[in-house]
């Protein structure tokens, strides 16, 4: 089939550039003696799970515990969840344990004390990492307080095995400059490093430090005593990847590919509206606005950026473009979208089309789509 015989819109996905991008990091991890654990959450497809398992990494992280079955059914056997799960999800997790290697973050001492207790009385030990808070305040421990009281008392608790730490590093998506994002990477290394040290003179090792992100990634891989790395968004990247110069244009994998539907003084519009590109705004080391970039070369592969046009607002249906000066497009035309967020488009559809250049390969389901508890 041929891109131009879909109906508009599309998410594609450029196979060959998924996997120069998956072959790439992975040769990062593997060069720098770490481990591989691709966040999941990006594409929610089992099949891209497996191409990037083949190609070298560990397992996968996902994001929820729907999202984690649906890979356990499709035969991924480890997976981490980067994410505090709840006691109350006992029964989910064990039936998972039954069928995967499967661990989970703590970083309050009431949840672990409940998974404990779930793990003592169903007989099971459940791996788990505390999750430490390197900056972006989220989740996670504090470093700065009482953080080896902590890990002490985790270390104790029946039921659990104490792998290891773990951060994300999120406020990295709104580092001003390479110099930024570096320190950021190198603070995030040496506050696991520091705690794991700390614990081990307490009798307490702590083997796996995993840290996860994007946008560091390229400067985490240089950090000492890292042990794993978790990114997602590397797979396709995006608008945002590119703003924080952890990608370039022609690294980007996902696309939209959009129809011009209406044309009027100063504006355009196409019909990739909020149900497509989705409203996430774009984070970028340059202040640049708009929901995505339309690129310019038509709908075959085009790399280069219109600047012509800004996509300055969404509807659900409609993407309203301003028109700065002329453009050449006209009603029926067709204009490939570079969206902001990757992560969230992947999650706003049934399926994508994997295109190599203007010829569609195949069809890919989005298995894990919408599995947010």
């Amino acid at each position: 089939m041929r891109l131009a015989d879909l109906p508009t819109p599309q998410v594609l996905i450029d196979r060959p550039r998924a996997m120069a991008n998956i072959a790439c990091v992975q040769q990062m991890a593997s060069a720098a003696g770490m481990r591989l654990r691709p966040h999941a959450k990006t594409h929610k497809s089992p099949m891209v799970a497996r191409w990037q398992i083949d190609r070298g990494a560990v397992g996968i992280c996902c994001a929820k515990l729907g999202e984690a079955e649906v890979f356990a059914d499709a035969g991924i056997g480890d997976i981490r969840l980067p994410y505090p799960v709840n006691p109350a999800n006992a029964a989910r997790v064990i039936a998972l344990m039954d069928r995967v290697a499967i661990s989970i973050i703590v970083d309050h001492p009431d949840v672990a004390r409940g998974w404990s207790d779930a793990m003592t009385r169903s007989g099971r030990t459940l791996d788990i990492l505390i999750k430490v808070d390197v900056g972006f305040h989220r989740c996670g421990i504090d470093p700065a307080g009482d953080a080896l009281g902590f890990i002490t008392t985790i270390a104790e608790l029946r039921g659990l095995k104490l792998r290891g730490l773990l951060s994300h590093a999120g406020h990295a998506y709104h580092a001003a400059s390479d110099e930024e994002m570096c320190a950021i990477a190198q603070q995030e290394a040496e506050t696991l490093v520091r705690l794991r040290d700390a614990a081990s003179r307490s009798g307490i090792p702590l083997p796996e430090l995993s840290v996860g992100a994007t946008p560091s990634l390229r400067f985490s891989v240089s950090q000492r005593g890292l042990t794993e790395q978790r990114p997602g968004n590397y797979v396709y990247f995006d608008r945002t990847q590119v703003g924080l110069g952890a990608a370039s244009l022609d690294d980007c994998a996902l696309t939209v590919v959009a129809t011009v539907v209406s044309k009027h003084p100063g504006r355009i519009i196409l019909d990739c509206g909020s149900k497509t590109l989705t409203n996430d705004q774009f984070r970028g080391a340059t202040k640049s606005g708009g929901y995505g970039i339309v690129l310019d070369g038509g709908g075959e592969s085009p790399r280069r950026i219109d600047e012509s046009l800004t996509i300055e607002r969404l509807s659900e249906e409609h993407a309203t473009v301003r028109v700065d000066g002329t453009t050449r497009l006209e009603p029926g035309d067709r204009v490939r979208v570079l969206p902001n967020h990757s992560c969230t488009v992947s999650n706003l559809v049934d399926a994508v089309r994997l295109v190599e250049g203007d010829t569609v390969v195949e069809t890919l389901p989005i298995a894990a789509r919408g599995r947010i508890a």
